[in-house]
């Protein structure tokens, strides 16, 4: 946001009249702050870190560009969420994420036991490149989403609660059960089937010991 577009938007939300000028200090003195909340140290070992990117417009000499904000969410060995960082880039890519990878390593971070993402190309790679160990569990609600587009809406409701069984199964064994369940119940729904079936392994691993302990 310009100065102006800050300005405009206090008087918009709140109904303040705040001069550019006073915007600019402000900015010069949080500035510094942010810069150290981005590149402070962080834990060694994380049990679980989200990734995520979402896509916006922005106004950039005087036309709209689509750029991607970066989240990285990661849940420490107490419990507690905590944003280890964000960034922005002209797109979501998996190179770019290898990157944000590199960044967390130089930061403290030496190993990560769950990496939970929405599956784009190439980001398990990239994720493993940097921490090798790694385990990539795919994200359930995007999922979920794909897998409605290819279901009749009448149909949904009842696809949903039946996948839910799988996910939210209480360990591997009921989970695979559940599985083969939705298979013979849903074959003619052939993407959802199929999806389902291929990346299991990758949507079961939060399942595992290692996770589960």
């Amino acid at each position: 946001m310009s100065q102006r577009d800050i300005e405009d938007t206090l008087r918009e939300i709140y109904g303040s009249d705040i001069s550019q000028g006073l915007i600019s200090r402000i900015t010069d003195k949080i500035l510094p702050e942010v810069n150290e909340w981005q590149n402070r140290p962080l834990d060694s070992i994380y049990p679980v870190i989200f990734f995520d990117g979402i896509v916006f417009n922005s106004r950039k000499d005087n036309r709209i560009v689509t750029k991607c904000v970066y989240s990285v969410l990661g849940i420490n060995m107490e419990g507690q969420k905590e944003i280890l960082g964000t960034c922005i880039s002209e797109n979501e890519s998996a190179s770019f994420y290898a990157s944000i990878c590199s960044d967390l390593k130089n930061r403290g971070v030496t190993d990560i036991f769950v990496a939970c993402h929405d599956n784009l190309t190439g980001l398990c790679n990239a994720i493993n490149s940097i921490f090798p160990k790694t385990k990539n569990q795919l994200c359930i609600v995007h999922q979920i989403r794909n897998s409605c587009k290819f279901v009749p809406y009448k149909d949904r409701k009842e696809v949903c609660a039946d996948l839910k069984k799988i996910y939210g199964a209480v360990n591997l064994d009921d989970a695979e059960y559940a599985k083969e369940e939705f298979r013979e119940k849903w074959e003619k729904w052939t993407m959802p089937v199929r999806d389902w079936g291929l990346a299991y392994a990758q949507f079961s691993v939060y399942f595992e010991d290692r996770i589960a302990a």
